[in-house]
């Protein structure tokens, strides 16, 4: 039996296994779909690839890069700093690829995971399976009748575009990165867009290397930046999101940056008025671009805003004609709600069923980790988890509740841990208090923000709203009554347990 199985070996699954190895876990298996670890930067490949946040604050603060390239990492690089953690720290030879994990199931003091003919069992369940992970295909009549090339951005393949007519159907982030690269190449380009997206001026260039030296040798410098970047991270968040009420002020300068970014690269007022949203900033992930608006004002690119009714063997058909194309994009996003909460069939005590249960009494999750009825389970990808603007944010806030619970669990002698129902009603209500009263969700300002931020019932359950520090704190700090603790761990489980304790006083000797 293995101490844990975690699904997943993006950058969520690789820091829990950091997390559960200085506790001492060491038996950990990682089991990945793909052919290799990286996750969404793995997976994702499309032209124009990059981090929408600056660079040095999308790592984690205990694993600083000082080798990125630019302030916004393109892709592969970001793909390659998830290779050295993994080899920095052990992970890769903990990693199975190709195996799908289908189903998971509490068999009273331990869980069977199940992936195609193989039965895994492990003490702890980890789900590290991301948010963007399951692409999602437009449910558009006659999309499978098209006789061109279909392909999303998900699982994007090398195109050569040269003279061809092509076809973008979404403008969401990801579209904002690809447009501007396939109108370098296509001879037409025409843009289905049915919400538009807010973006400001992209204050990106590349890193001097003798910047990149400097954070080498003295890392102090780097977390300076990273503690700036950070800031300006939390303004937004804070008064885009979290306190739109009190902060509109700030949210409406945000508007008018972007507006103004707007109209300095697009002169004509139609096509101006409708790249502009309707809806509040921060209802829907806002982006970076320098050259997204400045596409559309080139000739053989057209912005199409009516709804497309159906694809044809030639091309799509609007309710105003028709479009041929000879290549049809898809940057439709995921299925979040749908399939990705959870990705697979988790089965816990007395036989619940976490997707019905999520979907029959809300969306929830303590402290954006834990779930009542489900022991020794991790779910990472969870309700009121995401934390801050910058991913690593969530899981450094998620390894820190992990550090406390099994710190509790361990010197309470048990093996088996389970959130109460009580603590988890308390902090469900307290978000949704939260999302009610101060939120821009609540407000009437996201009405037409076609956003992943919400799930099929129109709540905004995805992001916590609360500020970083806060969750921070909480993570850190969450009473242990919240949890109650049974069984008994094992001899070889203690003997393991004092060895890592003892590790992490000799750290602590050397840090000090």
């Amino acid at each position: 039996m293995h101490d844990a199985v975690i699904v997943g070996a993006g950058f969520g699954g690789m820091g829990a296994a950091i997390e559960l190895q200085r506790l001492g876990l060491r038996d950990l298996l990682i089991l990945e779909r793909e052919d290799d670890l990286g996750g969404t930067w793995h997976v994702n490949r499309y032209p124009g690839l990059a981090v929408d946040i600056p660079s040095s604050t999308y790592s984690y603060s205990f694993e600083p890069n000082p080798h990125w390239s630019r302030l916004f990492a393109p892709g592969e690089e970001l793909k390659r700093y998830a290779e050295h953690v993994a080899v920095k720290h052990g992970l890769r030879p903990l990693m199975r690829f190709g195996v799908t994990v289908t189903g998971a199931r509490w068999r009273g003091d331990h869980w069977e995971v199940v992936a195609g003919s193989s039965v895994f069992t492990a003490r702890y369940l980890v789900t590290a399976t991301g948010f963007l992970s399951m692409p999602k295909t437009p449910d558009i009549p006659g999309i499978s009748s098209f006789e061109g090339r279909v392909v999303h951005t998900a699982a994007w393949e090398p195109i050569d575009l040269t003279g061809k007519r092509v076809a973008v159907i979404g403008t969401g982030a990801t579209a904002v990165q690809l447009i501007p690269e396939l109108a370098r190449q296509a001879s037409a380009l025409t843009v289905f867009q049915r919400t538009p997206i807010w973006v400001s001026p992209k204050p990106d260039y590349p890193i001097p290397p003798g910047v990149r030296r400097l954070f080498a040798r003295l890392p102090f410098a780097q977390r300076a930046v990273r503690w700036l970047g950070s800031s300006v991270l939390e303004l937004m968040m804070i008064s885009g999101v979290v306190r739109y009420k009190q902060l509109r002020v700030v949210n409406r300068l945000a508007e008018r940056w972007c507006r103004a970014h707007l109209h300095r690269q697009v002169r004509d007022p139609l096509l101006r008025r409708e790249l502009t949203p309707d809806y509040s900033f921060g209802c829907k992930r806002p982006t970076f671009s320098n050259d997204y608006f400045r596409t559309f004002t080139r000739p053989h690119v057209r912005l199409e805003t009516s709804t497309v009714e159906r694809v044809d063997a030639r091309g799509l058909v609007t309710a105003d004609g028709r479009t041929d194309v000879d290549v049809l994009v898809l940057a439709t996003g995921f299925n979040l709600w749908d399939t990705n909460f959870p990705a697979f069939e988790v089965i816990g005590r007395d036989g619940r069923d976490l997707g019905a249960w999520w979907r029959q009494n809300r969306f929830q999750a303590y402290e954006g980790v834990t779930v009542p009825g489900f022991p020794n389970y991790l779910s990472l990808n969870s309700p009121y988890s995401y934390s801050g603007l910058s991913y690593f944010t969530t899981i450094e806030c998620q390894m820190a509740h992990m550090r406390r619970l099994f710190t509790g669990m361990r010197s309470r002698g048990s093996s088996v841990f389970e959130v109460t129902r009580r603590a988890n009603d308390e902090f469900l209500e307290r978000m949704r208090a939260k999302v009610a009263q101060n939120s821009v969700f609540s407000l009437g300002q996201c009405a037409t923000a076609h956003s992943y931020y919400f799930n099929q019932h129109g709540e905004a359950t995805l992001l916590r709203p609360t500020s970083t520090i806060s969750a921070h704190r909480a993570a850190s700090s969450f009473p242990l009554a919240h949890y109650d603790f049974s069984g008994q761990i094992d001899h070889q489980v203690r003997q393991r347990n004092a060895r890592a304790q003892v590790l992490q006083m000799r750290t602590n000797d050397l840090c000090e």
